[in-house]
């Protein structure tokens, strides 16, 4: 049994945490998801826990929280799933819908990357490395999504970094993509 199970008619990971975004709209007429997107996120920057990625995320952030909030509380970013340092999974935009987490992206020669992709931002940073935890949630996740969806596949995983280079920088030299051990099961899968 699947500890990330994914209801396909509401788009939801029915065992993550459910928190709503505003800031996610419909993918284009047909567009199915066809690449996962690994993102590193901490708020303020290098920092773990106290809610605020989810307050990013859900628009609610309050700029006189930290001084760095002040720079991003007004951008309208969202990701479909979250994982934090414990292996906690919560989701805030539906599988079907798209989030707002890749900007200006390009990949295998497509621009958009958001309409086509599921993002999936772990908590970190550049300069540090993911848990354990982070790493078996992150597996389960990937060997659901591509159970779920026929259109995805292991082979079609990128970090922010690799669609938006020059731009972005996660999720860094401490993400081990050796790591990814939902490979092989994932091809099975299929």
């Amino acid at each position: 049994m699947q500890k990330y199970p994914i209801n396909l008619t509401s788009g939801l990971v029915t065992s993550a945490r459910q928190l709503v975004s505003p800031f996610c709209d419909a993918r284009p007429q047909g567009e199915l998801p066809e690449l996962i997107v690994i993102h590193a996120i901490s708020l303020p920057p290098d920092t773990y826990g106290g809610g605020f990625v989810d307050d990013l995320f859900c628009g609610c952030l309050d700029p006189q929280a930290h001084a760095y909030f002040a720079e991003i509380a007004h951008l309208r970013v969202s990701s479909h799933l979250f994982i934090n340092r414990a292996g906690a999974v919560t989701q805030y935009v539906p599988l079907h819908c798209r989030a707002w987490h890749a900007g200006v992206s390009r990949y295998q020669g497509r621009t958009g990357c958001n309409d086509f992709s599921i993002g999936i931002e772990l908590e970190g940073c550049d300069r540090d490395t993911f848990t354990n935890a982070q790493y078996t949630s992150l597996n389960e996740l990937i060997l659901s999504l591509c159970h779920s969806y026929t259109s995805l596949s292991w082979k079609r995983i990128a970090g922010h970094s690799d669609i938006a280079p020059g731009r972005k920088t996660d999720p860094g030299p401490g993400f081990d993509w050796n790591r990814l051990t939902a490979k092989p099961y994932a091809q099975e899968a299929l």
